[in-house]
């Protein structure tokens, strides 16, 4: 795996990539990643703030490596230059997994990546992007998407967002949450999930008791589970409850519930040999075939075919087995 690094980025642009990836994590016991932090040349990378990074690793790392992610790029109206687009492109060819945060779009459209493709980036860049590239199918409004050899997500924490979902790509739900929880981040927020919230939730008691029964309602999804169960626990009106929790989240009770019912299912179909009926009551579905509806729109696959796929991986990935080896 490697992250480009370039010339007047951000610390936690990179910073992302490295907490998710490079740090050692043998108390999860898979073999992890191999991240290298490469740059255009290899050498001083001049920092935000006066600092300094500085890394042996160049293109050619870049371009050979499983997964390879731009975090940004330092000029979202300039071209990338020839050398980066061609180890893109070489990087791609190969079978390499591309990944783009915030910005670093600009370098994959540029790249010619992302030509007749979803993407998406931060939302004060989409419409540039669309004009500039107007071969790219963009999309403004979510937090990233997975087009499978191509990845793209929205402002930085949406990188995090992404990040942790190419974890449980790659490694299953527990190894995701898990790392999640170290972050001390959502396990999982949905991909579609919108950019931001219009109307900014206001620090008031009101959000702590949405954020209690969230954390009640986790703990029951097996259970049936109502908006007045829900506005109960947190002491509210539905109509009070509905208000806070949409300012909160951005969606509402029944679609939060039946996302974080196909979330939970996934550890189950990775880890157990149950049948899908028993999976779908054990989180709380009221029937396997609305389980099913519920899932094959969350993941575009059936529970069957994600259980099949997910058994299938079983090599260990080319990225796997070691820390970051550059130094700032």
């Amino acid at each position: 795996m490697a992250v480009l690094a370039y010339p007047g980025m951000s610390v936690f642009e990179t910073g992302i990539v490295t907490e998710v990836f490079g740090l050692p994590r043998p108390e999860l016991g898979v073999d992890w990643y191999d991240l290298r932090v490469c740059a255009e040349r290899p050498g001083a990378v001049p920092l935000v703030g006066g600092a300094t990074l500085h890394t042996p690793y160049g293109l050619d790392v870049l371009a050979g490596a499983g997964t390879v992610i731009v975090p940004g790029v330092p000029d979202v109206t300039a071209d990338p230059s020839p050398e980066l687009v061609a180890a893109l492109r070489r990087a791609h060819r190969r079978g390499a997994r591309v990944v783009s945060i915030c910005s670093g779009a600009f370098a994959l459209a540029g790249a010619g990546l992302l030509d007749g493709r979803r993407a998406t980036t931060h939302w004060r860049y989409a419409d540039l992007l669309a004009r500039r590239y107007p071969a790219v199918e963009v999309h403004p409004d979510v937090l990233y998407l997975d087009e499978g050899d191509l990845l793209t997500s929205a402002g930085s924490a949406a990188g995090l967002d992404l990040c942790v979902h190419l974890v449980r790509l790659d490694h299953g739900a527990a190894i995701a949450n898990a790392v999640a929880r170290r972050l001390v981040i959502l396990p999982h927020r949905d991909g579609g999930q919108a950019q931001f919230i219009e109307a900014p939730v206001p620090p008031d008691p009101g959000d702590d008791r949405i954020a209690g029964s969230l954390t009640w309602a986790l703990a029951h999804l097996s259970e049936p589970l109502t908006v007045a169960r829900l506005a109960g626990q947190a002491h509210m009106s539905t109509r009070t409850y509905l208000r806070h929790f949409g300012r909160a989240t951005g969606t509402s009770p029944i679609r939060w519930l039946i996302d974080q019912r196909v979330r939970a299912s996934l550890a189950l179909l990775e880890t157990t040999d149950a049948p899908v009926e028993e999976i779908a009551a054990a989180v709380g579905f009221d029937s396997p075939v609305t389980y099913r509806h519920h899932f094959g729109r969350a993941m575009l696959t059936s529970p069957s075919a994600y259980r099949r796929a997910f058994r299938a991986v079983a090599a260990p990935l080319s990225d796997n087995g070691g820390s970051v080896q550059a130094e700032a």
